[in-house]
């Protein structure tokens, strides 16, 4: 078995935009940390899969489908061995929201709304990361060794929370405030497993590993940053060595953060939370990585399909209220009635162009371990039915991978008594209510059609009946 890592800065450029919201922000020129995109190869000698996590808030699909064509040219790797994950940093480069040109065919209005008042995805900068990305790829595949690999998982339930509560008038509030009266419990779960598949040289030495936690990366450290997964990497590095290449794969997160909501102590955002969730997260995946028994990996393999799914529609009623907002003023009617007036007519436009969206699912197995993406901010609850589904030892959910849909709540959240900020109806997250049932269902007829290999085990040591003659006495009191 052979692997191979590799890493380029990508760290934006003072100036540009800072995507994270419905409106514009940008970058100050004060970076953290760098941002980076890593890259994980695998090869057991029949197949090659490619595992590459950027530091940034999405990926666009025509960015994905740029890369994996550039991939097959330069390395001959087959494109649906590729997955490319979003570290889903809100501190990080505009890769994403509004694709350049996307809405050229649409009013002066809409264009006006979707260029001039929206966060925009840069083209100078997807290029550079396309380039970045292939040249990673490029040097991963060419560096490849003979490597022990190893898979495994701990368990890290202090650094994450559902950010969605029941509250006492009967709905789901997103964020209701620290400690508020009202709220009854959490309306979701956490994943509280840190997935590792580590690759090691004959020496020893950690070449790279890729780790999968569900955590939105929201910490803001302040500046430029890579957010709390910069503490990820250097906790792990720190540990197994500086030059040990660390793949972050995001879970299903779309409705967990770091933010405790019913914890009035709790410090929630910022250097010291940053610090926090990444240095727990890392101290676990050190943990996995130093217990796990390196060996073979086998089989690799991929799989991967298209599924269209339909969007909703706003109500007309909906629509001409919209379209009576957006010729005020935010000032005039409030920011956020404002904004989501706003999203309801660019969601009118995309419907004009598609009404409904093809969503990539994917599959990538290593061994007796198996990736699963989706292009969603996936709800946590349906990552942990992809587990309970899967027949592999070791399921690592992947969100915001190969593509962005916005969110995807669970048929509960958009129910009578659901509710919240991701239950929104906007250009960004617009799919029919059973989306998330519709990936799970796919994504576990994907495993079905693979068969898990088995996880390395040490070689157990001879049973013996001689006793150890130093201990082989009984108590002297004298």
């Amino acid at each position: 078995m052979k692997a191979g890592f590799a890493e380029r800065d990508i760290t934006p450029e003072a100036g540009m935009e800072r995507p994270g919201g419905y409106g514009k922000a940008y970058h100050d020129g004060n970076v953290h940390d760098p941002c980076k995109v890593r890259v994980g190869v695998f090869d057991d000698g029949i197949d090659k899969v490619v595992l590459i996590g950027v530091d940034t808030l999405a990926v666009p699909r025509s960015f994905v489908l740029n890369v994996r064509k550039r991939a097959y040219e330069t390395c001959g790797i087959n494109p649906d061995a590729v997955m490319i994950g979003a570290s889903h940093s809100h501190s990080a480069g505009p890769l994403g929201m509004i694709v350049p040109g996307y809405f050229n065919y649409a009013s002066d209005m809409v264009k006006h709304l979707a260029y001039e008042k929206s966060s925009n995805a840069n083209p100078e900068y997807i290029q550079q990361v396309e380039d970045a990305t292939v040249e990673a790829i490029t040097e991963a595949d060419k560096s490849r060794i003979t490597a022990k690999c190893g898979t495994g998982a701990g368990h890290e339930n202090k650094a994450c929370f559902n950010r969605r509560f029941r509250m006492k008038d009967g709905i789901t509030c997103t964020h209701p405030g620290k400690c508020n009266p009202d709220i009854i419990e959490p309306a979701g779960p956490i994943d509280p497993e840190v997935g590792v598949v580590g690759a090691w040289d004959s020496e020893d030495n950690l070449l790279g590993c890729v780790v999968n936690y569900a955590c939105h990366g929201t910490t803001g450290p302040g500046g430029t940053s890579a957010d709390w997964i910069y503490y990820l990497e250097k906790t792990i590095r720190g540990v197994m060595g500086d030059n040990a290449i660390v793949v972050f794969l995001n879970g299903a997160c779309g409705d967990v953060t770091q933010v405790d909501n019913q914890d009035p102590y709790s410090v929630d955002f910022g250097e010291r939370s940053a610090r926090y969730v990444g240095t727990r997260v890392g101290a676990e995946a050190v943990k996995v990585l130093v217990s796990i028994e390196p060996g073979k990996l086998k089989p690799i393999k991929f799989l991967t399909n298209i599924i269209p799914i339909k969007r909703r529609i706003p109500s007309e009623e909906k629509l001409t209220k919209a379209l009576d907002i957006v010729q005020k003023t935010p000032s005039d009617v409030g920011a956020t009635e404002w904004t989501f007036a706003k999203e309801t007519v660019l969601l009118k436009a995309v419907i004009e162009k598609k009404t409904f969206a093809d969503v990539e699912i994917q599959a990538i197995q290593i061994g007796p371990a198996v990736f699963l993406a989706n292009p969603a901010e996936f709800f946590c609850q349906y990552g942990l039915d992809l587990k309970n589904g899967s027949q592999f030892p070791f399921t690592f959910p992947v969100e915001l991978a190969n593509g962005c849909i916005g969110y995807v709540p669970t048929e509960e959240a958009m129910g009578e008594h659901g509710g919240g900020y991701e239950t929104r109806l906007t250009s960004y997250s617009n799919l029919e209510v059973r989306a998330g049932h519709m990936i799970v269902e796919g994504l576990i007829d994907l495993t079905r059609q693979l068969t898990p290999g088995e996880v390395p085990m040490p070689s157990k040591s001879p049973v013996r009946k001689e006793r150890w003659t130093y201990g082989n006495v009984k108590p002297e009191i004298t």
